[in-house]
């Protein structure tokens, strides 16, 4: 299945690409989502568009996003959650505590889908986080997760 994408998808591009898909996920997922529509000879014409959006969007971007490196780098993130005593957390860090912590330390707002965890955070202590903030510029923050009270 052929299919235009409208928003960045991991693992398959941005938005204006034309990729192709597995019915089943196109259909089920990324049409319903709304992260695609479905390709036609129309449709491809708006894609120029939105790749040239994209494409000024990016290139203004690059040095906006070294200086949004820069702080997030230099912030402390503290994230408090519940745990038992062993350290072991009830549950786990999920991108959007993590986008909630890096605002409450005064830092900038971040796309939750942008984020990398190493993995399944489910215990306290220091956990290095990576964020793609542009398709050349990623940074990688500590963040400090602590048992609340």
């Amino acid at each position: 299945m052929k299919i235009i994408l409208t928003q960045e998808v991991s693992g398959l591009g941005g938005p204006g690409d034309i990729v192709e898909v597995k019915d089943g996920y196109g259909r089920n997922y990324l049409l319903p989502q709304g992260f695609a529509i479905a390709w036609t000879k129309g449709a491809e014409k708006q894609v120029t568009i939105i790749r040239r959006a994209r494409e000024a969007r990016e290139i203004r971007d690059l040095g906006h996003a070294n200086e949004v490196k820069a702080q997030l780098e230099s912030l402390k993130v503290n994230l408090a959650a519940r745990a038992g005593n062993g350290g072991r957390l009830f549950g786990s860090v999920t991108p959007a505590d993590v986008v909630e912590a890096v605002k409450a330390a005064g830092g900038p707002t971040l796309d939750r889908r942008r984020l990398e965890l190493p993995g399944t955070i489910k215990s306290v202590g220091s956990h290095k986080v990576r964020v793609k903030l542009h398709p050349e510029v990623t940074a990688t923050f500590d963040l400090k997760v602590v048992a609340s009270k």
